[in-house]
């Protein structure tokens, strides 16, 4: 029922989860099939496919804000690497004995630094429950104190974005440190295993693989009603008529900062699917270029349909890895003559494009 409901007049939503249902059943049994049988998909492709579904469920979460909200993030990478920071560290704390005399070993590159005891922000981090936790409510809790701080301000438009484009610059060079304690430079990689699980392994990446589908498909359905819901109604007011939405009573930052928040934990997830799957996290992760591709992805797909978001990040990502493999040195003019002509010639991207041939065939 409560599906039916905020499903019904999405036909684009209904196929979407369709097809992803079926992918999430056909990709495990090609996997599993001979490696010399003509369908056989291998453990790399998987671990890809795994990758895009991360990325398109970052990508719903900067569509939840641009295209229901009417915020332009340039900053959301900085939510995705906090997310994949918090497993990474879980990750870290697997390798190896859990210590002597109760004390926890200390992580490789602490070790290289001649780091004497785990710094206090690193306790916990040996249970996954904490983990879990720390991947929501780290990235929520830096969304709600910049949203709090931003939008009481009244700062919006293009100030606003830029503002978003600086916190994750500062935290890619706060991060790079060294004594901050997160791995500098290199970050933290040579995982392990995931629940006594080795990460090489066939079965553990094809898990990996679902769990980021099932992820992103109720990542979509929890975005799909609050937009249905009355505060989704309200932030689209708020999108088009910011002015007149907060004349007639209504808490426009309140609203901003529940949605602000709660897309940042959806991208912290989607950082935390992300890690696993790739086998390291380093600041790169919060680089500004990262967070203005995620944009392209979702103008590309269709702003405010949530599953164009998907096909954005997915055809993308998709033709990234074609492009860098076969034409490397060409890639970003590519990126960037795509942005133009979906900007020129499809505003509202591929699904907008899908919908105007259904409303001039009906």
């Amino acid at each position: 029922m409560f599906l039916a409901r905020i499903l019904k007049h999405d036909r684009g939503g209904q196929l979407f989860l369709l097809t992803l249902l079926a992918v999430l059943i056909v990709v495990p049994i090609l996997n599993g099939l001979p490696a010399d049988h003509a369908l056989h998909l291998s453990t790399y492709t998987v671990t890809l496919l795994g990758k895009y579904l991360t990325y398109a469920l970052l990508a719903i979460a900067v569509d939840l804000v641009w295209g229901y909200l009417g915020i332009l993030t340039l900053g959301h990478a900085a939510f995705f690497a906090i997310g994949g920071y918090a497993m990474g560290m879980y990750l870290m704390r697997q390798i190896g004995e859990r210590g002597v005399y109760g004390n926890p070993l200390l992580p490789d590159f602490m070790v290289f630094l001649n780091w004497q005891e785990l710094p206090w922000f690193w306790h916990g981090f040996d249970q996954f429950w904490f983990a879990a936790l720390m991947v929501f409510l780290a990235p929520g809790l830096l969304a709600f104190v910049f949203g709090w701080l931003a939008f009481r301000s009244r700062v919006t438009g293009v100030y606003l974005s830029i503002i978003t484009q600086a916190l994750t610059y500062a935290l890619m060079l706060a991060f790079f440190r060294n004594e901050m304690g997160f791995g500098g430079n290199n970050g933290l990689t040579d995982f392990k295993d995931i629940f006594g699980y080795s990460l090489q392994a066939d079965s553990t990446r094809i898990g990996l693989f679902i769990a980021s589908g099932l992820a992103l498909g109720l990542g979509y359905l929890a975005c799909r009603a609050l937009v249905k819901s009355r505060l989704g109604r309200v932030a689209v007011a708020i999108r088009d008529t910011e002015d007149r939405a907060r004349f007639i009573g209504y808490k426009v930052e309140h609203v901003k900062l529940a949605i602000f928040t709660f897309s940042a934990m959806l991208a912290g997830l989607a950082g935390a699917l992300y890690v696993p799957q790739v086998g390291i996290i380093n600041p790169g992760e919060f680089s500004p270029l990262n967070s203005i591709e995620v944009v392209i992805w979702v103008a590309m797909g269709g702003r405010a349909t949530l599953y164009g978001a998907v096909l954005g990040a997915i055809g993308v990502n998709y033709a990234k890895t074609w492009f860098t493999a076969a034409f490397p040195e060409i890639w970003l003019f590519a990126l960037g003559g795509l942005f133009v002509l979906v900007t020129l010639l499809l505003p509202r991207g591929i699904v907008g494009l899908w919908r105007r041939k259904q409303e001039s065939a009906s």
